[in-house]
């Protein structure tokens, strides 16, 4: 027998019993869906965070004092506030911004018929300087004006005669005006309140 032949044969080499492994190409897709779905999910909640953070700015914007122009608001002084009707009110402006003015103390000019008027048509008629309270619906001391019907609003000097005049209507009245006297008040000061380019100082009487 020949043996050495048998012995120069190369030895037979095993299958491997581990196959090379390789990743199924399905998973991958599966893997590149599920990153696009989160990616745009994130889009979306970075686009609401963003919107949230605008509204919320512009509400704070939106609420905040004009603080350049609430600033010339003299606290010690009178304003007159002006509408685009041709009303003027008189009194302390306590806040204003972008949307409204808040007044307190109010006055405002009427003729000797009842009608309330203007600075301008003052000037050519009787008129009376009426402290808001007495009205047939009572309101109280306090005017919300929206801000798109205030044409300009000014300071009033102490020396005036809108000025003057509350200051004696609030000395003839420490506790504050009483309808109930209305009448008698208005009996007592019906000629109080002259041509307002003449010299008599207008006396605040209530509305009769």
């Amino acid at each position: 027998m020949d043996f050495t032949n048998r012995s120069n044969q190369s030895p037979a080499v095993a299958p491997s019993s581990h196959p090379a492994a390789t990743a199924p190409s399905g998973h991958s897709k599966k893997n590149q869906d599920n990153s696009g779905k989160l990616g745009r999910i994130g889009v979306a909640v970075a686009a609401f965070v963003i919107a949230i953070l605008i509204a919320a700015i512009a509400l704070i914007i939106g609420t905040q004092p004009n603080t350049k122009e609430s600033k010339y608001v003299d606290q010690n002084k009178l304003q007159a506030v002006f509408l685009n009707t041709g009303q003027v009110y008189f009194g302390n402006v306590k806040s204003l911004n972008s949307k409204y003015f808040v007044l307190n103390n109010i006055y405002y000019l009427q003729t000797a018929n009842g009608s309330t008027t203007d600075t301008k048509a003052a000037a050519n008629t009787s008129v009376s300087l009426v402290k808001l309270g007495c009205e047939l619906h009572e309101p109280f001391d306090q005017m919300v004006i929206n801000r798109d019907q205030v044409t300009f609003w000014e300071n009033l000097q102490d020396n005036g005669q809108v000025a003057t005049a509350v200051k004696a209507f609030e000395k003839q009245n420490p506790n504050g005006q009483k309808c109930s006297d209305q009448s008698s008040s208005s009996s007592n000061t019906s000629n109080s309140v002259q041509n307002a380019g003449n010299s008599n100082t207008p006396a605040a009487t209530p509305k009769p």
